[in-house]
């Protein structure tokens, strides 16, 4: 079932990896893609010029907080996320759900309320009231919003969180009416594989614009969670976004896009800058290490990017351990370019028919480890 809100054009595919543009009103986006995470309209230590260089397509921004922190009504007034922002590129809200529920939330069939985390008051979030927030913050595409279980979870448990999901989907949809703005559904289910092919299956008949698959990066085992996403994409529409939501770590990536998904988006790349950690070829730097106080040499060798070549790693270092601020938005712009540079030699490799040659390399540079008991 295609969309008239968004246009999915498949450049090529290798295995079930596949290049694709998605076309929306606002312009294209070249997948497979990173969303790097502006939770409060920024992606925190950098600003929308950053954003601009390092040639974002999209960005992420979170419900909840904007709902509580301007508000949304004061977003719309300002021209929305995008004139709010001054931000030209497409924006991605998600629904609230996953930060809801770290919130211990008392959830009934109308939605979630809880006690917010700026001053301690009652908040009620329900599927029509995240439609409408997102809606006033003007977001180029929307997520509905869904029940995400706690790991561990019985299954009965999964079950009556997935089958909530359905009925919040099914009121999210009849809820939106903004023309311009995509609406994504959300596919749960936990790791259970059955679950989650009827999850995608009965998400598929209310119709979305695309689909994202929720409650997977969450602690679970990459075993656990593999067979459960690929038991969802054999159930989504191959002419439409499929977006796995959370996700940020190099195999974790590779394995995604193997598997069919398109879009991911996750804080991982910048909490891990703001802590001194670096992605690489080499794998993961922690750059505060004692080993790095008198490198010279860049970040990542094999990387050739103006930030992460200009300065060394141990200038960084003395800036990590003085807590210059600046060592994290370094390492910010670093590991976000990093990743979109990951991201774009992914779609290279698929267009040339050769993904399986990176996605080797990948888990060898991660997890050396377990690369080669994987079949890969």
């Amino acid at each position: 079932m295609g969309s008239s809100k968004l246009n999915v054009e498949i450049d090529a595919v290798d295995g079930k990896a596949r290049a694709t543009t998605i076309t929306t009103q606002r312009g294209t986006i070249q997948t497979p893609v990173f969303m790097p995470v502006g939770t409060r309209g920024a992606v925190k230590t950098l600003d929308t010029a950053d954003m601009e260089n390092l040639d974002t397509q999209i960005l992420l921004a979170n419900t909840y907080h904007m709902m509580e922190r301007p508000g949304s009504e004061l977003v719309q007034k300002l021209g929305g996320l995008h004139g709010f922002m001054d931000w030209q590129g497409h924006t991605l809200t998600d629904s609230g759900g996953y930060q809801i529920f770290s919130l211990e939330p008392k959830i009934t069939e109308h939605g979630a309320r809880f006690r917010s985390v700026y001053d301690g008051s009652y908040v009620d979030l329900s599927p029509e009231r995240s439609v409408e927030v997102q809606q006033q913050l003007g977001a180029d595409i929307a997520m509905v919003l869904d029940v995400c279980p706690p790991l561990p979870s019985t299954d009965q448990l999964v079950r009556d969180a997935m089958e909530r999901t359905l009925r919040w989907a099914e009121r999210s949809k009849q809820a939106h009416s903004l023309s311009s703005q995509a609406q994504f559904g959300i596919v749960q289910g936990g790791a259970n594989i059955d679950m989650r092919a009827e999850s995608a299956q009965k998400t598929v008949e209310i119709g979305f614009d695309g689909y994202a698959i929720g409650g997977l990066s969450v602690g679970e085992s990459r075993d656990s969670a593999i067979p459960a996403m690929a038991a969802a994409l054999a159930e989504l529409p191959t002419d439409q976004p499929r977006y796995f939501m959370g996700l940020g770590d190099p195999v974790g990536l590779v394995e995604a896009v193997y598997h069919g998904i398109d879009m991911f988006d996750c804080v991982l790349p910048t909490r891990l800058a703001r802590h001194g950690t670096a992605l690489s070829s080499q794998g993961r730097l922690n750059l505060r290490n004692l080993v790095f106080a008198e490198d010279d040499g860049p970040i990542d060798p094999e990387f050739d990017h103006p930030m992460s070549a200009r300065y060394s790693r141990a200038y960084l270092r003395h800036l990590l351990v003085t807590k210059e601020p600046t060592a994290g938005r370094i390492l910010t712009l670093h590991n976000l370019a990093w990743l979109a540079d990951l991201t774009s030699r992914m779609r290279t490799a698929i267009v040339e028919q050769d993904f399986d040659a990176l996605r080797r390399k990948v888990w060898q540079q991660w997890e050396p480890s377990e690369a080669n008991v994987q079949d890969l």
